[in-house]
């Protein structure tokens, strides 16, 4: 890999306003994105919905510590059905839809993108270190875009006067361009005005994707987005398309099941597929062979 083509990867940075009273991340989820859609074989309707609920758990998850994680869900009466992504604080994404093929009628010209998912609730879970269980918050969807679900679920759940900003550019030949995103939330103790006013500004702010397409990174749209406010380096890390899926969490999913069941499958190998990554593992003869002995030692 080129030095150049290094310093551009997928990157998340986080920054401060000098004066304290903000703090905004920009990512870069290009090759996440891509990825994702490669992986799923995904319409350019998913790629654009599931792209940018990838890029805001990435933001959001990285607030986090270490493995801790955001999960955001979708689920609706339009076509995609679900929408799930999920990523934590090492910058590890994953995600997956109910529809990877599914798209909508444009044709009609009162179609729009948030008719993918359609009316239904978003939910956000976030597991943490210190509590024994998930946190979850549930709201109805109110677009259907995730942008606009996104900062509404911030404002009504986290009470943080916030401003999101979720881009996937798409090629005329349906390829992704680029991808990205950006959270500005104000902390405690900031002018309330001010908030408005940027809310305001990056209203009309030029799509992430555009920026990134015509050479900006994430250093640049971060300084040009909260202008001319002075912002200051906090962290910036790594994201990627990461799965931790692999054919002993699939034997412990197995081994979950009931003697019944396991042997129903005796003497037929398995292939077994995982949601998040598509990735298939066989499962062989003698695996589950060895998991209904297992299951019988149990029952003794």
């Amino acid at each position: 890999m080129k030095k150049e083509d290094f310093q551009f990867k997928d990157r998340l940075i986080k920054g401060i306003t000098e004066d304290g009273n903000f703090k905004i991340s920009v990512i870069k989820t290009t090759d996440v994105v891509k990825e994702a859609k490669d992986r799923h074989q995904l319409s350019v309707l998913n790629t654009v919905l599931l792209g940018r609920a990838m890029t805001a758990t990435m933001l959001l998850a990285s607030e986090l510590k270490k493995e801790e994680r955001v999960q955001l869900r979708m689920d609706g009466d339009g076509p995609v059905k679900t929408i799930l992504a999920e990523a934590n604080s090492l910058g590890e994404i994953r995600g997956y839809v109910g529809d990877p093929a599914a798209e909508l009628d444009y044709s009609n010209p009162n179609v729009t993108i948030g008719d993918g998912i359609g009316l239904g609730i978003l939910t956000f879970t976030k597991t943490l270190y210190n509590e024994a269980e998930p946190r979850t918050s549930t709201i109805e969807i109110i677009t259907g875009d995730v942008n606009s679900d996104v900062a509404h679920y911030l404002a009504q759940s986290e009470q943080i006067p916030s401003a999101v900003i979720l881009d996937v550019g798409i090629t005329e030949s349906g390829e992704v361009s680029e991808a990205g995103g950006l959270l500005l939330q104000r902390l405690p103790g900031a002018p309330d005005g001010q908030i408005d006013m940027l809310q305001e500004r990056l209203g009309s702010f030029p799509p992430i994707n555009e920026l990134l397409a015509d050479g900006q990174y994430i250093d640049e749209i971060m300084t040009k987005a909260i202008s001319p406010i002075r912002v200051k380096e906090l962290s910036r890390q790594l994201v990627d398309f990461f799965c931790r899926c692999s054919k002993d969490r699939f034997m412990d999913a197995l081994a979950m099941l009931s003697f019944e069941d396991l042997k129903d499958m005796e003497g037929e190998s398995q292939e077994v597929v995982c949601h998040y990554c598509n990735n298939k593992e066989e499962i062989s003869k003698e695996d589950i062979s060895r998991l209904i002995t297992e299951a019988q030692a149990k029952l003794n």
